[in-house]
């Protein structure tokens, strides 16, 4: 988006999505944001950035040096803090490849008293992953949630939810399941 026409200071823009290229979103909010009032400001950032991949498949740049993706990212988070509410959360997705870079930064900038990092478990390390690693990849099992709450992490609750409530497959099992059962049921499938 090249104009950001739904912000202006006639236009609210509480409880808004707001798309657009996010360095350019953020610099017009600065611009608005001392005629906004205090209670106006974000309370929810959420951040998806290029992981650095170095995918050449991809829509979108993914092959940043270290030092600049930091760049890059620095200049969005130090926009992203004025903004907030003093009750304000940053969210920010990564995997491991700049996961340890972006923690650091995120320090720098928001106080490492006031991060919290969520694990977020991908997949089993079995299956098919593992079949990748075991032909010399690694499986990607985890990413990482990064959050920043400006007026600390106190007061700050997460209530896991089990597997059993948000995977079906969980649910099942078959007791007393032996090799033989489930070959026979392999030989069963192939007669179809």
């Amino acid at each position: 988006y090249d104009k950001l026409s739904v912000i202006s200071k006639d236009v609210p823009i509480l409880n808004s999505l707001i798309l657009g290229d996010n360095l350019f979103v953020l610099n017009t909010l600065i611009e608005i944001s001392q005629e906004l009032e205090e209670r106006k400001k974000i309370k929810f950032v959420y951040i998806d950035p290029p992981y650095n991949t170095f995918n050449p498949d991809l829509s979108y740049k993914d092959n940043l040096p270290h030092d600049e993706w930091l760049t890059f990212m620095q200049d969005r988070l130090e926009r992203v803090k004025p903004l907030l509410r003093p009750d304000g959360v940053v969210c920010v997705q990564i995997d491991d490849k700049e996961y340890a870079r972006l923690y650091l930064l995120m320090a720098e900038i928001f106080g490492e008293k006031n991060l919290k990092t969520i694990v977020v478990k991908l997949s089993e390390s079995s299956g098919l992953k593992m079949q990748t690693a075991k032909l010399g990849g690694i499986p990607k099992l985890k990413e990482y949630l990064i959050l920043a709450k400006l007026d600390g992490l106190q007061g700050f609750h997460f209530e896991p939810v089990t597997k059993k409530y948000w995977d079906p497959e969980y649910k099942l099992f078959i007791k007393n399941f032996t090799l033989d059962d489930k070959d026979s049921i392999r030989s069963y499938e192939r007669k179809k």
